[in-house]
């Protein structure tokens, strides 16, 4: 199981447009994947580290796909915005 953390491409850029937007202050909680997650950062950053040995680090510009099933611990060390959408 792992965290992928890429740079988009266009069509990606575009589709994330449409999607719902989420913003976090510095925090660290758990969270649980019972979908698969997928994000654009438009803001911040964070470190996401899954109970598993997952970790991923990411910031504005990033394309982030956090796989069903995974357990992990957000760490949010600069107000994070996401465009995200749950499932495949």
């Amino acid at each position: 199981m792992q965290i992928e953390v890429r740079q988009p491409n266009e069509a990606e850029i575009a589709e994330a447009k449409t999607w719902p937007e989420w913003e976090k202050e510095v925090s660290e909680f758990p969270w649980s994947y019972d979908e698969q997650e997928t994000c654009l950062i438009l803001s911040g950053h964070a470190v996401v580290d899954g109970a598993s040995g997952e970790h991923a680090e990411f910031g504005a510009g990033d394309y982030v796909i956090f796989p069903v099933g995974l357990q992990a611990t957000w760490k949010i060390d600069e107000t994070i915005r996401k465009k995200y959408k749950f499932g495949a």
